[in-house]
């Protein structure tokens, strides 16, 4: 019997190893620290503000313990006025969470600086930049946050892929073009994505990884997508186009579960500008992702049911991404989202640039180059008319 027919002689080294490792950390975790000098600095005492909940009377900080050592708020000042407080009454262990209840009248649209003071007299700051009431997640929120999910995911999306009869009329040339647009389009999208991921990473106070985060989210998303590729490619060549109109309407998808957590997040505090500006201007700048959807199409008939169907992937998680912004207002999973649409747009781009070769094998000729500029240009001057 060879080694390879035989799991026990194959993995049975392996899981002694593994065990080995395991016994060795535990015995190291048990008698090691007795055996090192105590840290002569003083405490490393960090806490990190995730979430501020306002309501009549009172301010609700969700703090997180980002440091090395435990930390217990001793006093806490509103504009260097002391105030009455519940919470925290035991000290909060490394990665632990408590929720401070200060009791302040404050004024809506003021800005406030809460100042926390450890039993080791350290100060953390946290800033307020407008005082608003935090919307309560009863029906009407549910049903606001699904109606703008709707207004600036769904319905642009499908608006834009009623452009597909008019792409089916263009030669093999135009569609190589129109597919370079389209590398634009998602390439855009990525970049703007990435830049968000890494802005709400500095944000947080990085007890899970920060920036890591993001790019944790975009390798896991990439290499989630290729697998579904893999076994989407399994079926028939004529299902090609299909194939890549699915990817990307699932990249444009994850996209959009980010772009809804940052209207959610923005509406949560009051920095949602609502109104019809929003509602036009998402619609202008997410309609040219509908294109997108439907560039890989031109040379196939799909039912409407899966055209509908593809514009759902795309644009309903916008309404899942509201929710959650609206009502879990974390940084580090915002990123971390953020993170997973980059990667999904990373993997649909590497599934459509062999389609935007010409018959020389050539990448970047003048109109490839010209239609990936043009939808560069197309994702930043709509994206400009977005005022959320």
């Amino acid at each position: 019997m060879t080694t390879a027919s035989n799991p026990a002689r194959t993995w049975g080294p392996a899981l002694g190893v593994v065990t080995l490792i395991a016994l060795v950390l535990t015995a190291l975790a048990i008698f090691g620290g007795d055996t090192l000098p105590d840290r002569t600095g003083p405490p490393i005492e960090e806490l990190s503000v995730e979430q501020t909940m306002l309501t009549p009377g009172e301010i609700a900080l969700s703090v997180r313990n980002t440091g090395a050592d435990p930390v217990r708020v001793a006093q806490v000042f509103v504009n260097d006025a002391y105030v009455d407080f519940s919470g925290g009454d035991t000290a909060i262990d490394r990665f632990g969470t408590e929720t401070l209840r200060l009791s302040y009248p404050w004024q809506s649209e003021q800005p406030y600086h809460v100042s926390m003071v450890t039993s080791t007299g350290a100060v953390i700051e946290h800033e307020i930049a407008a005082a608003v009431a935090t919307p309560r997640a009863d029906g009407g929120f549910f049903a606001l946050m699904t109606l703008l999910g709707t207004y600036v995911g769904i319905i642009p999306v499908v608006l834009g892929m009623l452009f597909l009869p008019t792409l089916r009329r263009i030669g093999s040339r135009g569609v190589r073009v129109l597919l370079a647009i389209t590398v634009g389009l998602l390439a855009f999208l990525a970049i703007d994505a990435t830049l968000e991921g890494f802005e709400l990473a500095e944000e947080a106070g990085g007890a899970f990884g920060g920036t890591a985060l993001v790019v944790l989210g975009a390798l896991l998303a990439f290499l989630a997508l290729s697998a579904l590729d893999h076994r989407l490619s399994r079926g028939a060549a004529e299902r090609t186009g299909l194939r890549l109109a699915l990817l990307i309407a699932i990249g444009i998808g994850l996209h959009n579960l980010g772009e809804g957590l940052a209207i959610g997040a923005a509406y949560a505090v009051g920095e949602l500008a609502l109104g019809i500006t929003l509602v036009v201007g998402f619609a202008i700048h997410n309609t040219t992702e509908g294109l997108a959807i439907v560039s890989p199409l031109t040379r196939r008939r799909p039912s409407l049911v899966r055209l509908l169907g593809l514009g759902v992937i795309a644009g309903a998680p916008a309404i899942l991404g509201a929710l959650i912004g609206g009502t879990v207002t974390n940084p580090e999973l915002s990123g971390f989202l953020l993170g997973i649409g980059v990667g999904a747009i990373a993997q649909v781009i590497v599934q459509l640039v062999p389609a935007v070769r010409d018959k020389a094998g050539r990448l970047l000729d003048p109109a490839t180059v010209g239609g990936a500029t043009a939808g560069l240009l197309a994702m930043y001057l709509t994206g400009l008319l977005v005022t959320a």
